[in-house]
C-alpha cells in the first residue's frame, strides 16, 4: 500500500467515525452495553491513554477500525464530561510505517501526559501538548504529540525513542511525572534476558521526555503496568504505592523515583474471567480527589452485532487499612447516579426459603443497580438469580456461608462475612455483571449473553432466615435514550 493509499484509508476511516454515530440505532441492539463504554462498531481491546484535561475525560482505546476482529491496531478515542455519556472522535493514531499489515508496526498499549511545561518543545498556542507514549509492534517504543486535544497526531520525527528489541518482548509504556524527584517515569512491561522468569516491568527516568535511562527491573508484574500512590484513607498521614499489572493483581509497596520495592505479596484486585488492562486517567486536577480507573472486558460474544468489545463502568481507587493489613478497596463512581430510575427499597425484612418468599419481584430489568446488606443468620446460602424468566433461570450469584466464598459466572471469589453480614452492590448491564462485594473488598466482573426476554430479579435463600438490613434496586437509563 503506498502513501497516497494509506493516506486516503485514514481519512475515510476519519469520516466513518464521525458517521457511524448517526448510522446505528445503539438503544436497539440488543447485545448493546446501555451504560458502559463500547465502541461504535468493530473491534475494541485495552483502555489506553486516559488523560484529563479542561473538563474532559479523554479515553484511548485499541481498535481495529477494519472489522470485529483484533488485528490492525489504531488507536480510537472518546471524550466525556463524566465519564458515563461519551462522544466518539475520529481515529488518533494509525500504524507506523504506512504499513496495511495485521500485527507489524500496528499502534498497540501505552499512555498520554500533558506536558504543560512544553518539555518537547511542540506546544503551539495556549493549549498545552498531548505526548502519547505506545508501542508500535515490532517498531519499538515511539511518541506522537497533539496541539489540539488529541484530535489531530503528529509522529515524533525521530522515533523510535527506544528501538525495537526482538528478544525482550518491550510494550505497555505507561508514563507520569514523579514531583520528589522532578523526573518523568516510565513502566515497560519487558523481559531482561531469555527466560520467561525475568519477564516483568522495568523502569526508566527522563528530564526531556525523549531520553530514558534504565534505573531497574521487577520481575512478575508483566502486562500493561500501573503505577499509583495512595493516601490511606483511615489513616491520612500514610502513604503506600501500588503496582498493577495487565491481570489487575497487585503489589504494594514503597517507590523511589527509580525502584519499586514491595511490602506485600501478589494480590487480586478482579475475580473475574474476563478483566483485562486496568489503568487509571493522568493529569487529574488537585481538586479531584478520587483515583479513576477503567479496565477492558475482553473475550466476550457479541453475536450478531456490529461491534466486538467493551469496557468495564469506571471505578475509584482507595486503600484502606485493616486489621489484617492495608487493602485496596475498589467502588463504581458516584456519577452512576444519574441514571438511576425506577427505584426500590426494603428495610428490615426476613426471607425464608421458598420461592413464593421473593422479595424483589417487583424489579425487573435487564440494565440495574442493586446495593443490598445481609444479616446471615441462619441461612446456608443465599443469592440472587438475574435475568430470570419462567424459561430461563438467569445468572446465579451465589453465597456459601459455610465455604465463604462468591460464584458467578464461573468464578469464585473468598470473601468472609464482617459481623456475619454480607454486603453486595451488583451493576448488571445488557452483557455485563459486575460485583463489588463488601464495601468494595472484592470485585468479579464478567461478561455473558443472556436471553433479551428474561429480566425478572429472584432473592433467595437456602437451608435458612435471611435478614435484609437494608437493599436498594434502581433501573439503569440508556446512555443511548438520552442522545
Amino acid at each position: 500500500m503506498n502513501f497516497l493509499s494509506t493516506t486516503l484509508l485514514s481519512v475515510l476511516l476519519i469520516i466513518s467515525t464521525f458517521a457511524y454515530s448517526q448510522e446505528l440505532n445503539y438503544e436497539k441492539q440488543p447485545l448493546r452495553p446501555q451504560f458502559h463504554f463500547s465502541p461504535g462498531k468493530n473491534w475494541q481491546g485495552a483502555p489506553e491513554g486516559l488523560v484529563f484535561l479542561d473538563g474532559e475525560y479523554h479515553l484511548f482505546y485499541q481498535y481495529n477500525p477494519l472489522s470485529n476482529e483484533e488485528g490492525y491496531s489504531h488507536w480510537g478515542h472518546a471524550v466525556s464530561s463524566d465519564l458515563i455519556h461519551w462522544n466518539y472522535l475520529p481515529i488518533a493514531l494509525s500504524p507506523d510505517e504506512n504499513s496495511s499489515e495485521k500485527d507489524s508496526s500496528t499502534v498497540l498499549s501505552g499512555s498520554v501526559i500533558v506536558d504543560k511545561n512544553n518539555v518537547l518543545g511542540k506546544q503551539k498556542g495556549n493549549t498545552p501538548t498531548f505526548v502519547a507514549f505506545y508501542t508500535s509492534d515490532k517498531s519499538g517504543q515511539r511518541l506522537a504529540y497533539s496541539n489540539d486535544k488529541g484530535l489531530t497526531w503528529q509522529k515524533y520525527e525521530k522515533n523510535p525513542i527506544i528501538a525495537y528489541d526482538s528478544t525482550d518482548d518491550a510494550r505497555d509504556p505507561k508514563i507520569f511525572w514523579n514531583e520528589e524527584t522532578k523526573k518523568w517515569v516510565m513502566l515497560l512491561s519487558r523481559k531482561l534476558s531469555d527466560s520467561e522468569t525475568s519477564k516483568g516491568t522495568s523502569f526508566y527516568t527522563s528530564d526531556n521526555l525523549i531520553d530514558w535511562q534504565f534505573q531497574s527491573h521487577l520481575p512478575g508484574m508483566f502486562d500493561h503496568p500501573d503505577l499509583v500512590e495512595f493516601t490511606v484513607t483511615n489513616r491520612p498521614d500514610e502513604k503506600v504505592w501500588i503496582l498493577f499489572d495487565g491481570t489487575g493483581s497487585y503489589l504494594m509497596g514503597n517507590f523511589d523515583g527509580s525502584t519499586f520495592t514491595p511490602t506485600s505479596g501478589k494480590m487480586t484486585s478482579d475475580w473475574g474471567k474476563n478483566y483485562y488492562a486496568p489503568q487509571t486517567w493522568n493529569n487529574l486536577p488537585e481538586t479531584e480527589k478520587r483515583v479513576l480507573q477503567i479496565a477492558c472486558l475482553r473475550n466476550g460474544t457479541f453475536t450478531d452485532m456490529p461491534f466486538n468489545g467493551q469496557m468495564t463502568f469506571p471505578s475509584e481507587l482507595s486503600v484502606k487499612k485493616f486489621a489484617t493489613g492495608y487493602k485496596l478497596i475498589r467502588k463504581p463512581i458516584k456519577e452512576i447516579e444519574l441514571l438511576h430510575g425506577k427505584h426500590d427499597s426494603w428495610t428490615d425484612k426476613n426471607l425464608i426459603p421458598g420461592i413464593k418468599q421473593n422479595r424483589m419481584k417487583n424489579v425487573n430489568g435487564d440494565c440495574l443497580h442493586i446495593i443490598a446488606e445481609f444479616d446471615l443468620k441462619t441461612s446456608d446460602n443465599f443469592g440472587f438469580m438475574l435475568r430470570h424468566s419462567t424459561k430461563n433461570p438467569g445468572i446465579e450469584v451465589l453465597y456459601n456461608v459455610k465455604r465463604g466464598v462468591l460464584t458467578v459466572l464461573g468464578s469464585t471469589v473468598p470473601l468472609l462475612p464482617v459481623d456475619n453480614k454480607i454486603q453486595l452492590e451488583i451493576i448488571l448491564d445488557r452483557t455485563s455483571l459486575e460485583i463489588y462485594a463488601n464495601d468494595g473488598q472484592a470485585i468479579v466482573s464478567n461478561l455473558y449473553e443472556a436471553d433479551a426476554k428474561s429480566k425478572d430479579v429472584m432473592l433467595f435463600t437456602n437451608g435458612g432466615e435471611l435478614g435484609i438490613i437494608q437493599a436498594d434496586a434502581y433501573e439503569i437509563k440508556s446512555i443511548w435514550n438520552e442522545k
